[in-house]
């Protein structure tokens, strides 16, 4: 856009304005108007402001001796052209010769004709779907091959209803033979293990060795292992007075038990210092029912680790027009399962469930019932005679053994004891 003008002028960029502040621009489908200080505009904006998707829908009405003009940015009438593209509009102050550019986005009014409402119409034809329609169509002027293809569709549907019949049929008598009750606490069960296996790990029963039954690069690609260089480093780089004040400040005490016994070979040492920085990532985000988008950035954490970790253990919410990211109880399971299975990776096949549970905040029957899950063998250190605080607070550790164990759950309940 080119401005000739006999004096200089300067631009001026306003702030950004809210969408209720910006310009609007008009273009009318039936022609053009030649006086529009005639017209009488008005602006309607959605009431439910909470809703992202709501908050900013707007309805510009036009109206004249006449006749009236409706337009609005959603649904399908609006411009499709204020998603994909910005406007801006300039306003030139001839005073002090400056053009103030704002932010403006396009309506297309369309007129509305009085007396022209959906009371002529035909209700069945109201009722109708766009498939409904087609098929009409297609009967009174469709091809021979249409037609066939239109017979062999209802033929389908009329198929599947009996299946539907069938089923129901069959599903009404495996109910009188089993009763509703029984039927209703089997669904139960089923889904309770079911809603937990669904935030496992990737999980090749079938593998040859215990270290590809959880892969470890379904647990940190490559990409996201190669970004923890420098984190991992920091984390090996720590002292062992530092490593005392984390014990002591109520760190991740599995994570501090791996960085006092790294490795001496340098390509081990680099590799659990990576999965240490990783592993402590997840425990404190299962220690937090809210995460921010500065989540990490304290310790250092990459942008690729941390978008990976928003999206994979946390869920979003709307909250007063914002989006909010949030652990759920099914997510803190979900990190529990990938915490415990890269502990296996860097514990040799095996992991301590007594630390690891604490550091998530979770139950011990919770974590155990994570672990049997995941078909891990459970075992406890010998008891030893000396009654030390040691040998009282005994460590409960899981193993990947093959072929991985396939837990009852009916027998492994606990009944309650009885009170005399």
């Amino acid at each position: 856009m080119s401005i000739t003008m006999a004096a200089s002028c300067s631009l001026v960029c306003c702030e950004e304005e809210r969408d209720s502040d910006k310009a609007v621009i008009v273009q009318f489908s039936n022609g053009s108007v030649k006086n529009a200080d005639k017209l009488d505009f008005t602006m309607y904006k959605n009431t439910d402001e909470s809703n992202p998707r709501k908050k900013n829908r707007r309805i510009l009405v036009a109206e004249s001796d006449r006749l009236s003009y409706v337009g609005n940015n959603f649904g399908v009438g609006s411009l499709k052209c204020n998603n994909l593209c910005k406007y801006y509009v300039g306003v030139l102050n001839k005073q002090t010769m400056q053009m103030e550019v704002h932010s403006a986005q396009l309506f297309n009014m369309q007129p509305v004709i009085p007396g022209e409402t959906t009371e002529t119409a035909k209700p069945q034809d109201t009722a109708q779907t766009y498939r409904d329609k087609v098929d009409s169509l297609i009967e009174a002027f469709g091809t021979n091959k249409q037609k066939r293809a239109l017979s062999s569709r209802r033929l389908n549907k009329v198929g599947s209803d009996t299946l539907h019949q069938a089923v129901a049929k069959a599903a009404n008598t495996v109910i009188d033979q089993k009763g509703l009750e029984a039927l209703q606490q089997e669904v139960a069960e089923t889904e309770s293990q079911g809603e937990l296996a669904l935030h496992l790990p990737p999980c090749s029963a079938d593998a040859d060795k215990p270290e590809n039954v959880y892969p470890f690069d379904d647990l940190l690609s490559p990409v996201e292992f190669g970004a923890l260089e420098q984190a991992g480093s920091k984390m090996a780089a720590l002292t062992s007075e530092e490593l005392q004040k984390m014990r002591d400040d109520g760190g991740c005490l599995c994570v501090v038990k791996f960085l006092e016994n790294l490795p001496s070979a340098d390509e081990a040492r680099d590799k659990m210092s990576r999965c240490a920085f990783y592993l402590s990532l997840l425990l404190k985000m299962a220690r937090q029912r809210g995460i921010t988008r500065k989540f990490g950035q304290e310790e250092g954490c990459p942008r690729i680790i941390q978008s990976q970790l928003l999206k994979k253990f946390t869920v979003e919410t709307f909250n007063n027009g914002r989006v909010h990211n949030t652990v759920s109880s099914s997510m803190h399971a979900k990190l529990a399962a990938y915490s415990l299975a890269l502990l296996l990776h860097m514990g040799h096949m095996t992991a301590d469930l007594t630390l690891l549970h604490r550091d998530l905040g979770i139950t011990e029957a919770r974590m155990t019932e994570i672990a049997k899950s995941m078909g891990l063998t459970l075992n406890r250190p010998p008891r030893g005679k000396a009654d030390t605080d040691e040998l009282r607070d005994e460590h409960r550790q899981a193993s990947l053994v093959l072929p991985l164990v396939k837990y009852d759950q009916f027998m492994e309940r606990r009944k309650r004891k009885k009170m005399h």
